[in-house]
């Protein structure tokens, strides 16, 4: 079931040394403190007691220094006198600086910066761990984190090498991009002559495909992100899961047998192969029957162990799969799916909007109400006025007119938009309608508003073919291409387009899909060092997704790599799905 790599695929790269890196470096900035208190003796002055210290590990935001400029107005107050030290992750803004200098407390507190922009989540997955990024950026237009993803980059290039070809696609890639060169620049002896280990990069943001992050996941790991939602990696599995009144903390990556089988795989496929797991594992304990005493006692100091535990596991993942399709079938998971799919293709549109509108006025979830409206809006290129009044209308009722910020939001993140009159015209019908009478122009512009709003959304998927054409029903036990990761429905759009950009090794003859995706003068190829790269290398890609990325799209990629021989590495600001990014735009806290 797990997807066994091509014999000729290339080794990944270790990743330990990254998490080695940040812990030497976060113990250097913690024994900075005890010299403080050498000096403190050194001049005769008594060391302060260990509750006379205060250590902030933050993140850069005025938020959070106003908080710590209070504690120490506070202790000032009190007439307590204490050090404070505030660590900033992963950098220190100088706007936080000057926050502590506005209340009056930056002569008292000592700052630092904790460089720790990579975590290894799994031997392939590499997250920031930077949730905020997204509204920081593609909301708030704040460009504060692109330091970070050029410092990480760069600290990638150190550490394996350049990278012999580039490529990416998008606002915040481009400026990502540019400032990671000027680094590698400054410090160009650091890589000199050494051979890549990864052979390709590929940056995307994530308003270039909002589509993907915004479908339902079917396969096993997104659909436990997207039921008990998985941080840093692990995940807190309820009395739901585990049968009993305690919860359990899990770890959910490679090193775990029974996941690394199951998570790249379709639901469907789940239960059929745990059964078979759970029969096995009966058959090798059931081994012991007929052992003498040397055989059993091999057993239990070679064997046991390793079976108990996959035996725990086991029924860990059984149990989160019950629990899945127990509040699946609460949900009408099916018809939901159905709605969603019938989105994507452009089929039954006034249908799919009645379903959204029964949602809203069901109340079944304000996150998902605005999720389905917003997948309406970007397949369909915006919203015709009349639907987006309505719904928006139904919405506010249902909900509460406390949501009216959250479509503010949604839509200048071009998530959930109302076309234009003249939307619908292209270029050519533009220049038609001046040709003729105002009268007749504004015949033809009737016309041509009247054709089903054909979207953008719409025209890519036909170029890259998106929804596959299947005779018969798509086998997801045997998947053909990475669609299965949406049961055959739909190819993610950022994982096409890595696909088609690496057989062509660059962006030509995609031209139209780029300015299609509004992309024409941020989409860029570099290829400097290729002579260099070894061919093992040259199978190795690093996909650097900013704004977030989804298990969907891992095991998509995943999937392709298997199919043609390479081995992807993911980098991500952050893990999303469909309701983080709802929840990134709300303005309703829940």
């Amino acid at each position: 079931m797990a997807f066994p790599h091509r014999p000729d695929a290339p080794e990944l790269p270790d990743f330990s040394m990254l998490k080695r890196l940040a812990r030497d470096q976060l113990i250097y900035l913690l024994e900075q403190q005890h010299e403080v208190d050498k000096l403190y003796k050194v001049e005769n002055k008594p060391a302060l007691s260990s509750n006379e210290q205060l250590c902030f590990l933050v993140r850069p935001r005025i938020k959070n220094m106003r908080y710590v400029a209070s504690l120490v107005n506070a202790d000032k107050l009190a007439g307590r006198t204490r050090k404070y030290k505030v660590i900033f992750s992963p950098q220190k803004f100088h706007a936080c600086e000057m926050v502590l200098e506005e209340e009056g407390v930056y002569g008292d507190v000592s700052c630092d910066e904790w460089a720790f922009s990579l975590l290894p989540l799994d031997v392939d997955l590499l997250s920031m761990e930077l949730p905020e990024f997204f509204r920081d950026y593609f909301l708030e237009g704040d460009q504060r984190w692109i330091n970070t993803v050029a410092q990480a980059l760069h600290l990638l290039s150190t550490l394996y090498g350049p990278f012999p070809n580039c490529y990416g696609i998008g606002r915040c890639t481009k400026m990502s991009y540019e400032l990671w060169r000027k680094l590698e620049e400054e410090e160009d002896g650091e890589t000199k002559g050494r051979r890549p280990e990864i052979g390709h990069v590929f940056l995307l943001d994530r308003d270039v495909d909002f589509v993907t992050a915004l479908c339902s996941q079917v396969v096993y790991e997104g659909l436990v992100d997207d039921t008990f939602r998985i941080k840093c990696g692990s995940v807190d599995f309820g009395p739901e899961v585990t049968s009993s009144d305690r919860s359990l903390k899990v770890l959910l990556n490679a090193e775990d047998k029974v996941f690394n089988e199951i998570r790249n795989e379709h639901f469907s496929n789940v239960f059929g192969f745990l059964s078979q797991k759970a029969r096995n594992l009966q058959a090798q304990y059931d081994r012991r029957r007929g052992m003498d005493i040397k055989q059993m006692k091999n057993f239990v100091s070679q064997e046991l162990k390793g079976l108990k535990q996959e035996h725990r596991l086991l029924s860990v993942h059984i149990g989160a799969c019950e629990s899945i399709m127990k509040k699946k079938t609460k949900q009408d998971f099916q018809e939901l799916i159905k709605t969603e799919h019938a989105l994507l293709e452009g089929f039954s549109i006034r249908e799919s909007t009645s379903y959204i509108e029964e949602h809203i006025d069901r109340q079944v979830s304000p996150l998902e109400s605005l999720r389905l409206m917003c997948l309406l809006s970007i397949t369909e290129n915006g919203l015709i006025p009349k639907d987006y009044r309505s719904l928006k209308t139904q919405y506010l009722q249902s909900y509460g007119p406390e949501h009216l910020l959250t479509f503010s939001n949604l839509r200048r993140a071009g998530l959930l938009t109302e076309q234009a009159p003249g939307d619908t015209l292209t270029a050519v019908e533009s220049k038609v309608s001046k040709l003729v009478t105002d009268k007749a122009a504004g015949k033809i512009t009737d016309a041509f508003s009247s054709l089903a709003k054909r979207s953008n959304f719409r025209a890519i998927s036909k170029k890259l073919n998106l929804i596959p054409r299947v005779d018969g029903e798509y086998d997801l036990k045997v998947p053909r291409d990475m669609a299965y990761v949406f049961s055959g429905a739909y190819v993610p759009l950022s994982c096409r387009l890595i696909e088609q950009v690496l057989e062509r090794r660059s962006w030509q003859g995609l031209d139209e899909v780029v300015r299609l995706l509004n992309c024409s003068e941020l989409a860029f190829t570099d290829m400097t060092k290729e002579d260099k790269a070894s061919s093992e290398s040259l199978r190795l890609i690093l996909v650097v997704f900013l704004g977030g990325c989804t298990f969907s799209e891992v095991s998509a990629l995943r999937f392709l790599g298997r199919e043609r021989g390479y081995r992807f590495i993911f980098l991500t600001t952050a893990v999303t799905n469909s309701a983080r990014l709802m929840e990134a735009m709300s303005e309703v806290k829940a």
